[in-house]
């Protein structure tokens, strides 16, 4: 499709996700909700016919705040075969691997600042033949990079207070998390933390949690943190005077901060920034505080990418019960982190 290279700066471009999951509902919720950036110009990817489906029917049952199909810019990409919600297939999985390429596509060209993405099912893009851990390591194929990292990133409603979560490792069995932590993976991830959090603080504060129980309690529960993440850690702090580094911590009460924080509000001991080494350490802490409110934020790559932090919803698609709060913070999160 023709798009005007001058809308590219207002223009946040959303891959549709899985057409058998929420993220058509969500999305159409989303974009018309006040929240939604007003001066923001959408460019959906994923099957015309399925959103305006998708819309009749949220209508039908009674949802009154919804985006119609009929005024929104979308680069269609019809369905090879029918898809029906909740009845994940490999025709869907494919479809989403497809509007994600295209999505891509267009931030990489310049046709948009910034991309969202809907969720996705990767046993379901496996079974399409698409071998990926998820759509972070396609875009990072798409960008030409070796790797992106993951940040989650969300705002208290109760404090205004950010929580933002890095993991060093993602999408790998619990098993292989030893081997892939390294003192030079440790050492980019803390950069990319840092870089990020320095957005909001000139001189953030990061934790970072320990690999074992008790943070390895001095070689006892494990050898990682005494026998090399300390020393990693030492040797970074100390190329990175502007930072406060604090670890390896306990994971257990490692975001004990933040949970006092998201709820009470911040004071001067607060953290900026929690590196995580593996994705449920991570993530657990995050949807227990900000399931609606957190965003999955993709770093490193040539342009930003933002995600809601949940999956497809197969259980509840096409009944209308979705709550779009992720996919609108995930939208407002790549309005803002985009700015200039």
């Amino acid at each position: 499709m023709s798009l005007e290279p001058t809308d590219a700066n207002q223009r946040l471009v959303i891959a549709l996700g899985d057409p058998a999951g929420i993220g058509m509902e969500v999305t159409l919720k989303a974009l018309a909700n006040r929240g939604c950036p007003s001066e923001m110009s959408p460019l959906l990817v994923g099957c015309r016919r399925s959103l305006e489906i998708t819309y009749e029917e949220l209508s039908r049952r009674g949802a009154i705040s919804l985006a119609n199909p009929d005024r929104l810019e979308i680069d269609d990409m019809p369905l090879a075969e029918t898809v029906k919600p909740g009845e994940p297939s490999p025709a869907g999985g494919a479809a989403s691997f497809q509007w994600l390429t295209r999505a891509a596509s267009h931030a990489l060209e310049g046709r948009a600042r910034a991309l969202v993405t809907a969720p996705i099912a990767k046993h379901i893009w496996h079974a399409a033949g698409h071998s990926y851990p998820g759509q972070t390591e396609r875009l990072a194929e798409l960008g030409g990079w070796s790797e992106a990292s993951m940040l989650f990133t969300a705002v208290s409603p109760h404090t205004s207070w950010r929580l933002n979560t890095l993991l060093a490792t993602t999408h790998i069995p619990l098993a292989e998390v030893p081997r892939a932590l390294t003192p030079e993976r440790i050492h980019s991830k803390l950069n990319t933390l840092a870089d990020f959090c320095r957005r909001f603080h000139q001189r953030p504060k990061l934790h970072v949690a320990g690999l074992n129980p008790h943070a390895g309690e001095n070689g006892q529960l494990g050898q990682e943190e005494a026998s090399w993440l300390k020393q990693v850690m030492q040797r970074w702090a100390s190329a990175n005077p502007d930072v406060i580094l604090t670890g390896p911590l306990p994971p257990d009460t490692c975001w004990l901060s933040a949970a006092q924080a998201w709820s009470k509000g911040a004071d001067d001991t607060s953290p900026d920034g929690y590196l995580a080494l593996y994705h449920d350490q991570g993530l657990i802490p995050v949807k227990l505080l900000a399931f609606d409110q957190a965003v999955n934020t993709s770093l490193g790559l040539p342009f930003l990418r933002t995600s809601p932090d949940h999956g497809t919803g197969f259980d509840i698609a096409g009944m209308g019960v979705a709550r779009p709060a992720s996919m609108l913070a995930a939208i407002q999160a790549a309005w803002e982190l985009s700015q200039a």
